[in-house]
């Protein structure tokens, strides 16, 4: 079965040169030219993944991101020609999935696809699996996607929720800023650390914000980080 990919571009000439590419790469492709038109077809389609432009016309590209997690945890790959480090670390915090700078080429675009649906099916299969992760008070239920410290549920985003179950599948290990920036966004480069720690430091005061003693995350300066295992 063929992938949805929904593209919301403002720009014709982009908006049909993706389309194309994607029509002949296999995908089934859906083009919205403005964020109302592209929030509409998210509701009514429902795509796999939805590739967004942030310089819309209409509403900002962030502010798509934020009504769209409200209600989907779909894979967001924004696709922009805004290259400043806070416009990345703005997106990716409000619940985008990858970052892609236009102009781009062909086989990046394709490959951050590719990405993106192996970690939904990944996902997927985790869910499917119905079992859970528990050190110290930190509780973490794959089948329903949810994170709790004691009994209080913590809510997480999208990119939060990966980086702890990462983690976790790791307990005890350093992992590398390159192998963690691979494994949840695909890619790996210099330029995206700042926005690693960004998240990282959102998710620890998150889990640790109730925990007197127990320090979860341990930062490994210029390395990259480990989630310790808690002897109760």
């Amino acid at each position: 079965m063929k992938e949805s990919i929904l593209v919301i571009e403002d720009e014709k000439a982009i908006r049909n040169f993706m389309s194309a590419t994607l029509e002949i790469n296999s995908y089934n492709c859906i083009t919205a030219e403005n964020g109302t038109q592209g929030i509409t077809l998210a509701t009514s389609h429902k795509p796999d993944i939805i590739l967004l432009d942030l310089g819309l016309p209409d509403i900002d590209g962030v502010d798509i991101i934020k009504k769209i997690r409200t209600w989907s945890n779909c894979p967001i790959i924004v696709v922009s020609a805004r290259s400043e480090d806070r416009d990345k670390i703005e997106a990716l915090d409000s619940g985008a999935d990858d970052y892609l700078t236009k102009p781009f080429s062909v086989d990046e675009l394709l490959a951050r696809i590719r990405v993106a649906i192996r970690k939904m099916n990944y996902d997927n299969s985790k869910k499917e699996e119905s079992t859970e992760f528990i050190n110290g008070n930190l509780r973490i239920d794959y089948a329903s996607g949810c994170v709790f410290i004691g009994e209080e549920e913590t809510h997480l985003t999208p990119i939060e929720y990966k980086l702890i179950c990462l983690l976790a599948k790791n307990v005890g290990k350093v992992l590398t800023h390159t192998y963690i920036l691979k494994e949840i966004w695909g890619v790996a480069y210099e330029s995206d650390i700042p926005s690693l720690r960004v998240f990282m430091a959102t998710l620890r005061k998150k889990i640790e914000k109730n925990c007197e003693k127990n320090t979860y995350i341990q930062t490994h300066i210029g390395v990259g980080y480990r989630l310790v295992r808690i002897q109760d």
